[in-house]
This record gives structure tokens, C-alpha cells and sequence, in this order.
């Protein structure tokens, strides 16, 4: 029996109820300095002013599925991906923030904190704040805005 091996991986991103625009996808694709992630983003919540765009909080979460409950839509993408145990912000799963530009994101970053084949069906998570890098044991990013499955 053939054994498959996982060097891309996508996951199509959709948002919830109360953020139904939002779209994108994430890709993986295994390269010899680790994992190159690109996220292209459309959809996002944007703000008002003259002060710029927003940030989001963006994670790997270690649920299987994009589906939840009257309280949290996405309650079955589970926790940060986190199969060492680390503190946050050092879990696998953590990402650099999103940053919108008018509703858009672009983000394209290396990681060796996984393989693709260790994130295949998982899930990735936007929330509807910024990481602040230090709260335990999340980031305090807040509600999650958008999901989408890792395949």
C-alpha cells in the first residue's frame, strides 16, 4: 500500500453569522526552511477613520470542524494547536497577526513549528481582535470571525 505524502495543504476560509463576507483561502506548501503559509483574505470587518487598517488574531486550532453552538459557531475548531505544551505565544498553531487593508489581507510567512502533514485537519481560526502576545492561554484575541479546514 502506497503511503501519501503531504507537502501542500489548503484550507478554504469562510466567516460566521455575524461576518458573512468574509473569504480567503491558506496555503501550505513544505519547503527545505519549514512551511511557507500564504493567507489571502477578503471580507474582513473594517474600520472607520482616517487611523488605518485593523488587526486580527490568526491561529491553527486543533479542532477538526468549522461548525459549534449558539454561543461560539466555531466551538468544534478547538484550542491552538499546541502538541508540545508551550506557553502562548509559542504553540505551534500561533501566527503572526492579519492586518487589513481595507477589508483585504496578504500574508505569506515561513514556520518550522510544523509540518503540513501534522495540520491536515485541523482547522484555522481569525478572530475579531489582535494577539496580544502575552494572555494565557490564547492571546485574548477574542470571538472567532472566520474559519476554515485544513486539507
Amino acid at each position: 500500500m502506497l503511503k501519501k505524502i503531504f507537502n501542500t495543504a489548503k484550507a478554504t476560509i469562510k466567516g460566521g453569522k455575524s461576518n458573512p463576507k468574509i473569504n480567503g483561502t491558506v496555503t501550505f506548501k513544505e519547503t527545505k526552511q519549514g512551511v511557507l503559509l500564504t493567507a489571502k483574505i477578503n471580507g474582513l470587518p473594517k474600520t472607520q477613520g482616517k487611523c488605518g487598517g485593523k488587526f486580527f488574531g490568526f491561529h491553527i486550532h486543533s479542532g477538526s470542524s468549522c461548525t459549534g453552538n449558539a454561543q461560539d459557531e466555531f466551538a468544534n475548531s478547538g484550542a491552538h494547536y499546541n502538541p508540545n505544551d508551550c506557553p502562548h505565544p509559542y504553540h505551534a498553531g500561533d501566527l503572526p497577526p492579519l492586518f487589513s487593508n481595507n477589508g483585504y489581507a496578504y500574508m505569506t510567512v515561513i514556520t518550522n513549528n510544523f509540518k503540513v502533514k501534522d495540520i491536515i485537519g485541523k482547522t484555522v481560526i481569525i478572530h475579531e481582535s489582535p494577539d496580544d502576545f502575552t494572555s494565557q492561554p490564547s492571546g485574548n484575541s477574542g470571538k472567532k470571525i472566520a474559519c476554515g479546514k485544513i486539507i
